[in-house]
């Protein structure tokens, strides 16, 4: 695994930097506030870029709405240590925040031990990442595993599995939105939009990389299912600003619809996010018969 970003411009090169700096330094005030010897003794592993900036196929156009994301897998010590709203809302919200870091910043937290298992299973986003992540610090003694191959017989089931659940779950919470945007109960239709559209990206990388993270933010599966399918992007118009505000819209529904007495959302937003979610459907449906397909040949099945 590579260990430098010589391959990225100075100003990406300074911006992971940064993102590094901040998640180390927020996770040490976190720990040092514990009494528990496992939470006051945790540590962070490694830090790996994985996805389009690992790979250098990364796309850089914020005037046409579209910049890839960068995407960074955190491996700690300890389980409890992988809790987002614990030890890493901080961090993240202070490099959302941050002005000096132009680019959206995705995080996943996992322990050594669920990363090594899933290796030696040889589920693909993690030898993936064990192929083209670049390592932006590590711990001696924090080696991954070496990948153990996944037979496409295998491969094929698991996605077929994958596939025939979540593609209904999909189509379960489309028929709850249209239901609910008909009597007009807007915020109801809101939040079970944004769950048609978290299933459907879970049911791609599922079928594309048998993993999805531990997130209900639909920008960060968006981005990861994107970066490995670009077709999908098709889904999401992002020219305009009203196209733009009406995802962010969707992306808050998921707390705000449900929560919040200031959340608003109009009939003619639901309808196009109702027709974007139902073309991401459909794609997702496309591509996801097309891996399975190619798993099904491999197999000789």
């Amino acid at each position: 695994m590579r260990a430098d970003v010589d391959h990225l411009p100075s100003v990406q090169q300074g911006e992971l930097d940064r993102v590094k700096q901040t998640l180390m330094g927020e996770f040490a005030e976190a720990t040092a506030r514990a009494n528990q010897p496992w939470k006051k003794n945790g540590r962070i592993l490694k830090i790996i870029l994985f996805g389009s900036y690992a790979r250098d196929d990364w796309v850089d156009e914020p005037e046409n709405g579209y910049q890839s994301d960068y995407d960074l897998l955190i491996i700690v010590s300890h389980p409890d240590l992988t809790d987002i709203a614990d030890y890493w809302y901080v961090a993240e919200d202070k490099i959302l925040r941050d002005t000096a870091i132009a680019r959206p910043v995705n995080i996943i937290v996992h322990t050594l031990e669920e990363v090594n298992q899933a290796l030696s299973r040889g589920e693909y986003f993690w030898v993936d990442i064990a192929r083209d992540g670049i390592v932006l610090y590590e711990l001696p003694g924090s080696a991954l595993a070496t990948p153990k191959p996944l037979t496409a017989a295998d491969a094929y089931e698991m996605t077929s599995a994958y596939f025939s659940d979540w593609l209904s779950k999909i189509d379960t919470a489309l028929e709850g939105a249209a239901f609910y945007l008909s009597k007009g109960h807007n915020k109801d239709a809101a939040f079970t939009l944004h769950q048609a559209t978290e299933r459907a990206y879970i049911c791609f990388l599922l079928v594309r990389t048998l993993y999805f993270p531990r997130s209900h933010n639909i920008k960060f599966l968006r981005s990861l299912a994107e970066d490995s399918e670009p077709r999908l992007i098709e889904a999401w118009p992002r020219a305009t600003r009203i196209d733009r505000r009406r995802f962010e819209l969707l992306k808050r529904a998921y707390v705000e619809a449900r929560y919040s007495a200031s959340y608003e959302i109009g009939s003619d937003d639901l309808v196009a996010l109702s027709q974007s979610v139902r073309a991401l459907r459909d794609g997702v449906e496309i591509v996801s018969c097309e891996r399975i397909e190619m798993l099904r040949a491999d197999a000789g099945l």
